[in-house]
């Protein structure tokens, strides 16, 4: 490699974009590469990819694909305490972080030039040579199980509701559980389930390296030596069952006592970024319900509006925040899903705003969206997806999940692809694909059995507002949303204590 230069930042992100390696093809059970290297970078961005996740905890065993590899993350080597690792990486302003998901963990780190020798170091130590410490065993068990049984359900409703809607949609299948497990499965867990588990789905045809930024020529082929160490083999993909979609509005609701009410709403779709389709439905949602985007339709109508909350979105397929406001990558699934959140609002206003979402869902599916919406929504997410790999990190992610669907590269993909699209095609996936008839609905609310009488005898939801000059137009039109009928059968609503939850797989009884 030629000598490293400095450059400027607006050229080190060009330099990411096009000085890309196509991705190493390896036989079935050895190691894979994702390589891109930037001449003139001081930095360079580590991404271990493994094609597993919390859908590969066994039965009973809920949660131990997050231990395992929290203990490889958060624990020891065998030569270095934590503590000790945590010690050597402050100087190098340095860590090691970790994400778990349902067919899909990460290990990912980034280092100055100057230190990525001792950097590497020691992140191969921790990944190749884990310690695997009873204290540190039960430190991170401990943090597992508080966060199951008090965080999440205590501290996060929006991430709570997300995760019943979760339970919902996945009873009685791989996905179904929390990626964390439950409090029953984490219980149960010992350090030779952890060994065990390392042992099993370590192999390098799980791993594809992933390195990013100014490192040396060599230093690539030093790392998948090294890692090469590793047993070959793979697990299979995961064979899921078929989903059960939702018959008719299927209603949770986890009782709290809390000022405000979360909602996340959704139902099974067969679609995902490798069909043909998905671009199609990425605009519908896109103009429905933009991630934190003031563009969308729920986020004008519900807050910008009528002051409800301070966001309303909807999603194509499973959406995790990354960076700022934009999609994180390496969550890739085999099924896929359409969602709607509806964001912190006022309990005495739950009933209106649920009312209010699926009202324009259903105006969504039978009028679709406008040429004048299709044309503007269209050009913002050309725009937009340009903004969605501006570190090398984020670069390696998107070329990653790029090879998982399909594609040589996702974002030139989308390029492409979205001028082609047309109004047409997008109003015939709403209405392929979206529905406002049979949802699956996660609420978290206080007072739940009169929310249930509410919802199941159709009593009208007024609402009133501080704002003595409210336009006569949303006036107006709120006197339909409060009697918009909703068909909810009594034995579709279920409401269970929020602190029930995760405590073991599935849905708590009702009370």
């Amino acid at each position: 490699m030629k000598k490293i230069k400095m450059i400027s930042f607006i050229g080190f992100l060009a330099l990411a974009f096009f000085m890309t390696d196509a991705c190493t093809k390896k036989p079935s059970g050895t190691l894979a590469t994702e390589l891109l290297p930037v001449e003139g970078s001081p930095m360079i961005s580590f991404r271990i990819l493994l094609n597993m996740g919390s859908a590969n905890d066994p039965a009973g065993k809920e949660g131990l694909c997050h231990l395992t590899l929290s203990m490889m993350a958060g624990g020891g080597t065998k030569s270095l305490t934590f503590k000790e690792i945590q010690e050597k990486f402050f100087p190098m302003a340095a860590g090691v972080g970790l994400r778990v998901e349902k067919e899909m963990s990460v290990f990912t780190g980034t280092i100055h030039i100057d230190n990525l020798d001792k950097y590497y170091a020691i992140f191969k130590e921790m990944l190749l040579d884990p310690g695997f410490r009873e204290d540190d065993f039960i430190r991170l068990k401990t943090n597992q199980l508080n966060f199951l049984e008090k965080t999440l359900v205590g501290n996060m409703d929006e991430q709570f509701g997300k995760e019943i809607l979760n339970l919902m949609m996945y009873t009685n299948h791989p996905y179904g559980h929390h990626d964390s497990g439950t409090v029953e499965s984490v219980r149960r867990l010992t350090l030779d389930d952890i060994r065990a588990f390392y042992q099993e789905h370590f192999k390098q045809g799980n791993i594809t390296i992933g390195l990013a930024g100014g490192y040396p020529d060599s230093f690539s082929t030093k790392v998948v030596d090294d890692f090469a160490a590793l047993p070959e083999g793979f697990d299979p993909q995961l064979e899921l069952p078929a989903l059960r979609k939702p018959e008719g509005l299927e209603i949770v609701i986890a009782e709290k006592q809390t000022p405000a009410t979360n909602i996340s709403m959704g139902f099974p779709h067969t679609i995902g970024k490798s069909s043909d389709d998905f671009f199609a439905l990425w605009i519908a949602c896109s103009h429905f319900g933009e991630h934190r985007q003031s563009l969308s339709l729920l986020y004008q109508k519900i807050r910008e509006e009528r002051g409800q909350n301070y966001g309303d979105y909807a999603y194509a397929d499973h959406f995790i925040q990354g960076r700022l406001k934009f999609p994180a990558t390496n969550y890739c699934r085999q099924q896929q899903y359409f969602s709607i959140w509806i964001r912190a609002l006022a309990n005495s206003n739950r009933h209106f705003v649920l009312r209010q979402a699926l009202r324009e869902l259903k105006k969504l599916v039978e009028e679709g969206i406008s040429e004048e919406r299709f044309q503007l929504v269209r050009k913002y997410l050309l725009n937009y997806t340009r903004l969605y790999a501006q570190t090398l990190g984020e670069r390696l992610g998107w070329q990653m999940d790029s090879r998982y669907y399909g594609y040589k590269d996702f974002l030139a993909e989308v390029q492409d692809r979205l001028p082609k699209i047309t109004r047409e095609e997008v109003n015939n996936a709403i209405k392929t694909h979206l529905n406002s008839d049979n949802v699956y609905i996660a609420i978290i609310t206080q007072d739940a059995e009169s929310l249930k009488n509410d919802l199941i005898s159709n009593t009208p939801s007024p609402i009133s507002y501080a704002n003595p000059n409210m336009p006569q137009k949303v006036l107006d039109e709120d006197l339909v949303i409060q009697s918009f009928p909703l068909d909810i059968h009594p034995d579709k609503i279920r409401i269970a204590k929020a602190s029930d939850f995760f405590k073991r797989t599935g849905i708590p009884e009702s009370e």
